[in-house]
């Protein structure tokens, strides 16, 4: 139980990885059916809805909060899910999920990077070692898992956009972290603010771009609206929940490094579904657990 309590923070990271690689599945096959902008908006909205049910259920009353973490909650929910999740799902749309996570991969180092910046976190040389190894291991798979080649256009477009995914993540995950360490917010609180914010970013831009037949696609697809509510719940829902329990009991370096591990969580799924796997990938797969136990090492 000590180890759970210790690791808290490492281990809500990897669930979340798994719950985001489940989702990115899905999130494919739906991007097919709805603008990654309604597509957003409507897991956000449902999310937040699933939030307001479980507060009800709790009895939980809202936590005081002062203004500057609140900001910064409600600002990283603007950056990180309405602007970092918009652009992740249009490129999945244009190149498929497995390059898509190769992009995620970095948001760790560019966490790090904004963390020692902006809220001076300094890793140790094993802490830095390991994340360098997660991402070694993930890029080594991913690329050797790639599916195949699509026209120029949309693979330079689709990389600007997971390079705009991975930034957004990363400023909106040390916005997370600056906020969390000044005040005692329970998670789900903290993800209710963060969905708010984005929620509230992206209607402005889809009223903006006049698209609201298009926002309200997935209420007059009984099936889609289905689809896209199980899904909020497992990789919004409960995946953001475990991300920012992992932004507050771990560094923000750690942290970000083993929510990338998504791709690593795709192998066995790919696997049910009748793909080879090769050598290559459980070398892959060897080398970012080797970084995985890198990280946990205090």
């Amino acid at each position: 139980m000590s180890f759970f309590l210790q690791f808290r923070g490492e281990l809500a990271a990897l669930t979340a990885a798994f719950i985001w690689a489940c989702g990115s599945i899905v999130y494919t096959g739906v991007g097919r059916e709805i603008a990654p902008l309604a597509l957003n908006f409507t897991k956000g909205w449902i999310a937040i809805v699933l939030l307001g049910l479980t507060f009800l259920l709790t009895g939980q009353a809202a936590p005081s909060i002062e203004f500057m973490p609140f900001f910064l909650l409600f600002l990283s929910g603007v950056v990180g899910i309405g602007f970092g999740d918009t652009a992740y799902f249009k490129a999945l749309n244009c190149m498929g999920a497995r390059r898509t996570l190769l992009f995620e991969t970095l948001a760790p180092p560019l966490s790090a990077i904004l963390a020692l910046i902006f809220l001076q976190e300094r890793l140790s040389v094993s802490a830095w070692l390991g994340i360098g190894l997660t991402i070694a291991g993930v890029i080594w798979v991913i690329l050797e898992q790639a599916p195949d080649a699509q026209g120029n256009f949309r693979l330079v477009q689709g990389s600007l956009y997971g390079l705009l995914a991975a930034i957004g993540q990363a400023a909106g995950a040390v916005m997370s972290r600056a906020a969390l360490i000044s005040t005692d917010i329970d998670s789900l609180w903290s993800t209710l603010i963060r969905l708010i914010g984005g929620t509230i970013a992206l209607l402005i831009w889809i009223l903006l771009q006049r698209q609201s037949r298009e926002m309200t696609k997935p209420l007059r697809d009984r099936r889609l609206l289905t689809i896209i509510a199980g899904t909020a719940f497992i990789s919004t829902y409960l995946g953001i929940w475990l991300q920012q329990t992992s932004l507050k009991f771990a560094t923000t370096g750690i942290a970000q490094a083993l929510s990338s591990t998504s791709p690593l969580f795709v192998l066995p799924i790919s696997r049910a579904m009748g793909d080879r796997i090769s050598i290559r990938s459980i070398v892959g797969v060897l080398i970012a657990l080797l970084g995985v136990s890198l990280c946990f090492n205090r």
